[in-house]
């Protein structure tokens, strides 16, 4: 539980529509943090708001948006304990078949916009010596085929983590990173949803080479998703990182996040490539 002195305390969770944003703001505020969940749209803003959670409309790309958090966080007489970027998108395709604009607005959601977000709230951060939390994936540490722009941008994530870690914190300010696995929300329907769009774009001839690919993809990810955690139980592990007083640097959301990284120490690329290869042909038509 919080102390007396957090439940004054501000909290930022980006992309808490649905999901695990939505469920980590509920569970912070739940611990009596006062919590700005950003949105993007009214109707989202009407259904999360509630006693400890305020709504603002955020999308992490638009500058206009970040500038007005930050001038709002700048006018609270309470101090900014977290900042949890948690936005994100899902977009899987073949290298050779995936736009070069999909992979731009990869990036631009799921590192610049992150990367936006927390140059304008650090000085409030330092002056509170509070914490940044940035919520990555396993796709972060190990890429499976067809997730290049989603594994590329939480790869530099993750990178981005640990520099910033480096940078602030003789400041006071800690860095934490959580790397979920499998987790039961919206995010892998809207994934496998965007991966059909792609796949129905591509060449006939790309369709040779990776339509079965792209196939086995979705089926696995469903699986994977279907078996996963709730959102509620991977807040869980958002809300110790924002509220451990000593964080670890880095903690996995789930069972198959966790074995993935274990397996990932101790194997070599080539074995491991075989590792993921026969879980994928498993769901080849």
């Amino acid at each position: 539980m919080t102390t007396s002195s957090e439940n004054r305390k501000l909290i930022v969770v980006s992309g808490a529509s649905t999901g695990m944003g939505a469920s980590a703001a509920r569970e912070l505020a739940r611990q009596g943090f006062h919590v700005l969940a950003g949105v993007r749209r009214d109707q989202d803003a009407d259904a999360i708001r509630s006693p400890g959670i305020e709504p603002v409309i955020l999308d992490i790309t638009e500058s206009e948006q970040v500038e007005a958090l930050a001038a709002r966080v700048a006018e609270d007489p309470r101090a900014l304990h977290a900042l949890v970027n948690n936005a994100g998108v899902q977009v899987n395709a073949p290298v050779e078949s995936l736009p070069l604009a999909e992979w731009r607005r990869v990036f631009e959601v799921n590192l610049f916009g992150h990367i936006a977000v927390t140059q304008a709230l650090l000085p409030a951060l330092l002056r509170s010596k509070g914490r940044v939390v940035n919520i990555s994936s396993v796709g972060g540490k190990f890429a499976m085929a067809t997730y290049g722009a989603y594994a590329g941008s939480k790869f530099a994530l993750e990178a981005v983590s640990d520099l910033l870690r480096r940078e602030v914190a003789p400041l006071g300010v800690q860095v934490v990173v959580v790397e979920p696995g499998g987790v039961r929300t919206e995010m892998a329907d809207r994934g496998i949803a965007t991966a059909n769009r792609l796949a129905a774009g591509m060449t006939p001839e790309q369709g040779e080479r990776y339509g079965g690919l792209v196939r086995a993809n979705n089926k696995l990810m469903a699986s994977g998703t279907a078996s996963g955690l709730t959102a509620d139980a991977a807040a869980l592990v958002i809300a110790k990182a924002v509220t451990a007083r000593r964080p670890r640097t880095r903690y996995t959301a789930g069972r198959d996040a966790a074995l993935i990284m274990r397996l990932g120490r101790v194997l070599s690329d080539r074995t491991l490539d075989r590792v993921l290869a026969a879980n994928l042909r498993r769901h080849h038509p």
